[in-house]
């Protein structure tokens, strides 16, 4: 139940750090760049925070990735992606209250949970393979940095630092491209509240972060020679 919490905490930190920072922060100055190190950050804080009770996936991606890199018992599995999932619809639910309870006084136009979801397509985004294979390939960077970082031949005790990095670098690239999923947990929180194209088009933001994860294992399993 500790590590089943700490999940649950842990995706509510990083999906408040992306709901805060696109709703409120990229309109007020912060941009992508202030959105991608608040997201970075929140998972590296509480990687230090809680990792060593859950091992800090705060992902279903990760989660099954690691299944798949042998690093981690599949019959868990479930249990995280559930707690995680609602870890963020969690945090999701509050930013909605806090979005609602804003007056119009203040001269700056805040998102809404439709700007910040994860999508593709028309207007003004890209196709669906594109988002896809965009989706794909960071998720399985992400697992080949988290396995390498965590492996035993790896600097002792600066994994959150690199997977914190990792993720910045990832959003920076992906963010002009699908908004930057990289986790199904964070997709399915702001997705529910945007209704919608979000909503419809929430199934690539399962499968291809879940794809791309289990393709990061597989190849960190043997990069690591594990």
């Amino acid at each position: 139940m500790r590590a089943l919490a700490a999940e649950f905490i842990g995706t509510f930190a990083l999906v408040t750090a992306t709901c805060g920072s696109a709703l409120f922060s990229a309109p007020s100055g912060g941009g992508l760049i202030g959105v991608s190190i608040a997201i970075g950050l929140s998972v590296l804080m509480m990687a230090y925070a809680v990792g060593h009770i859950s091992g800090g996936h705060f992902n279903p991606a990760v989660t099954l990735g690691l299944v798949a890199g042998g690093r981690f018992d599949a019959a868990k599995a479930p249990g995280y992606i559930v707690a995680q999932v609602a870890g963020g619809i969690a945090a999701a639910a509050i930013f909605a209250v806090i979005l609602g309870g804003y007056t119009g006084g203040g001269k700056v136009e805040f998102n809404t949970f439709a700007a910040i979801s994860n999508n593709y397509g028309e207007p003004g985004g890209f196709n669906a393979l594109a988002a896809f294979l965009m989706e794909v390939v960071i998720t399985a960077l992400f697992l080949i940095v988290i396995m390498g970082a965590t492996s035993d031949n790896a600097p002792a005790g600066f994994a959150p630092l690199a997977i914190g990095v990792a993720l910045m670098v990832l959003h920076l690239v992906s963010i002009p491209v699908t908004n930057a999923s990289l986790n199904p947990a964070r997709s399915t929180a702001p997705a529910i509240f945007a209704g919608g194209t979000a909503l419809a088009h929430l199934w690539m933001f399962w499968i291809a972060p879940i794809l791309g994860g289990i393709i990061g294992g597989v190849v960190s399993r043997w990069l690591q020679d594990e």
